[in-house]
């Protein structure tokens, strides 16, 4: 694969993902800049070249800048990606508003979020839009552990965008490697869905380590959580096809499985009997399945969308039902014919 002009990419947060895709791009040779939120963690990254609060044991690349200043990381981008809490991405974009009236630079806004605004039930690109008219938006997403894509492991990630246009087969050269393999899809409502239900069936499957069920039950419930994550997303207008991919089946597997998963840690010490509101006290990082679990649901039933495993997670993460109780009712569903969602007609 033939090395593209090198473009200029910015990324928005330095948490652990934010701080691993930033680490990528710069040892792919890009002109990149990662913005903190906070002055003081901008200088810390800059004195130790490390993040020892979110990404500790990497050395960040000599070429990598660092800075709390946005306006002049947006005004010399290209590409941004942003990391951050999905409740936190409008207040991102709302400062970026202000910057991007005086340039004409920036040509693409990747998500790196996973999961849906509470209250609006937007997914992340559509809130982009919303507050950032005009500008193409779109996600970037897949099976990636932060520490793995930072130590240069190999991983794939999907790329989807409101408009595929021919700068984005660029960007997905430019981010493109031997460590790294962007694919591109024209399904964003369904990667962004994939990304945000996979969350919740991760803390599902750690609700079965937790309770000790065995790899029998785990193997059952996954099945079932992706012929769900299926019939969910093709409700809402994705296309069934995009869920057997990497932002679906792909990452359901990695999330549900990796000892480094939030969202699995946090299901499975629920199983073992601690409580949801002790676990969330005093978090330094954010569990967006929680979150993402209750937005979906709320719009499952706003859309009246059936799906069983999603409604018994919300039972126990928000109505304090136990998860023996949820198993009880999922195993004791009326009997059926077992049915998946067909693969799309070439």
């Amino acid at each position: 694969m033939s090395d593209p002009r090198p473009l200029n990419f910015t990324i928005i947060g330095a948490g652990a993902w934010g701080t691993a895709m930033a680490v990528h791009l710069a040892r792919r040779g890009q002109q990149t800049t990662l913005v903190t939120r906070r002055a003081e963690h901008a200088a810390q990254l800059r004195a130790t070249h490390e993040n020892r609060d979110y990404l500790p044991g990497i050395r960040l690349p000599e070429s990598l800048v660092v800075t709390q200043d946005l306006r002049p990381a947006l005004l010399e981008a290209d590409v941004a990606l942003i990391a951050c809490p999905s409740q936190s991405l409008r207040a991102w974009c709302e400062q970026m508003r202000t910057v991007l009236h005086d340039t004409s630079r920036l040509q693409l806004f990747l998500s790196l979020v996973k999961g849906l605004e509470i209250g609006t039930h937007l997914r992340p690109s559509e809130m982009m839009a919303q507050v950032l008219p005009g500008l193409n938006c779109g996600t970037l997403t897949g099976p990636t552990n932060a520490a793995e894509v930072a130590r240069g492991l190999p991983a794939a990630m999907v790329m989807a965008a409101q408009r595929t246009d021919e700068f984005v087969p660029k960007v997905q050269a430019a981010m493109s490697g031997s460590t790294l393999r962007i694919y591109i899809s024209d399904d964003l409502a369904g990667a962004e869905y994939g990304a945000s239900l996979k969350n919740i069936y991760a803390i599902a499957a750690g609700l079965c380590d937790g309770q000790r069920l065995g790899d029998n039950a785990k193997a059952a419930l996954l099945t079932r959580a992706v012929t769900e994550m299926v019939r969910v997303g093709a409700a809402l207008g994705a296309k069934p096809e995009t869920f057997y991919g990497l932002s679906g089946f792909g990452d359901l597997v990695a999330t549900s499985h990796g000892a480094w998963s939030r969202n699995r840690e946090f299901g499975e010490k629920i199983g073992a009997g601690k409580s949801v509101a002790e676990l969330l006290a005093g978090r330094k990082t954010v569990v967006e399945g929680h979150r993402t679990t209750e937005a979906l649901h709320g719009l499952c039933q706003e859309r009246g969308i059936t799906a069983p495993i999603l409604t018994e997670v919300y039972a126990i993460l928000y109505q304090d039902k136990k998860p023996t109780d949820a198993l009880h009712a999922l195993m004791t569903r009326e009997l059926k014919r077992e049915t998946a969602a067909p693969f799309a007609k070439k």
